[in-house]
């Protein structure tokens, strides 16, 4: 049995991830923003429900401080949550918000439990998107202050697109397995504010898509087969390693740069 945490798993892929490694006998964290739902998931699927708001890094940090004290053994880590915030905001802390939810709060969260989980040869996942395509990392504007906004398309690409860069430098600086994965087009509560997700998810209902069912499958295996078809760091689509990427996902040296900035960023 696998201790597993699950962010944004208070609905959509999150939580139908959480249901089916609970179905496999797994001890699932489910952790969500709204309290009600995460405690119906948590309810449901015998697990253990812990909150935070990723607008806040205290939450963050709260969180890893609450898996911490309830867990002896971290083996997997799945960072799920986040999503298109359209209009562009600062959070509490003073960050554009798409970027904070989208990267900073899960590499807070992963450097936070990282200890833990390399104990346990543990196991590291982020959720991805085929969106990786259409971003570009500046790390002189990492905050989306001199360039166009577009309803917040190209900032949640690139924040896609650092979550693999991520990935791959965290199989570079430590001893865990970390992939992350595109899930496949899922239409969810995700960038509900948007009327070009609005229209995605009207075609969703027409037959477009897949199911968040469908969707959690990548997440699950990739949480828990033995042999993974592909290089420690990789990016998959769905289960097919090697996913297409923007060219900057294979620049070492910008995602060394981007984990150091990222380090400042948070005074770690």
């Amino acid at each position: 049995m696998k201790t597993i945490v699950i962010t944004g798993a208070s609905s959509g892929i999150g939580a139908c991830a959480a249901a089916q490694l609970a179905s496999f006998g797994h001890r699932i964290a489910v952790v969500g923003r709204n309290h009600e739902r995460t405690d119906a998931v948590a309810t449901a699927v015998g697990g253990t429900p812990f909150y935070a708001d990723y607008d806040r890094l205290d939450d963050v940090r709260e969180l890893a401080a609450r898996l911490l004290a309830e867990y002896r053994d971290i083996d997997v880590l799945i960072n799920n949550a986040g999503g298109l915030v359209s209009p562009r905001a600062l959070s509490a802390d003073g960050n554009e918000r798409t970027f904070q939810h989208n990267h900073l709060a899960p590499f807070l969260l992963t450097a936070l439990l990282r200890e833990r989980l390399e104990v346990s040869r543990g196991r590291v996942i982020g959720v991805a998107s085929f969106a990786n395509r259409s971003g570009h990392v500046r790390l002189d504007d990492l905050q989306w202050q001199s360039r166009p906004w577009f309803g917040g398309w190209r900032a949640y690409g690139t924040s896609k697109l650092e979550t693999i860069m991520f990935a791959r430098e965290l199989a570079r600086r430590s001893s865990l397995d970390s992939y992350a994965v595109h899930p496949g087009y899922v239409a969810t509560a995700f960038g509900r504010d948007s009327p070009l997700v609005r229209l995605s998810t009207r075609m969703r209902e027409d037959g477009f898509g897949i199911s968040a069912s469908e969707g959690a499958l990548p997440l699950v295996r990739l949480a828990t087969d033995d042999e993974i078809p592909g290089e420690n760091g990789g990016y998959f689509d769905r289960l097919r390693a090697h996913g297409r990427t923007a060219r900057q996902a294979n620049d070492a040296e910008l995602a060394a740069a981007l984990w150091e900035r990222s380090s400042e960023l948070l005074a770690m």
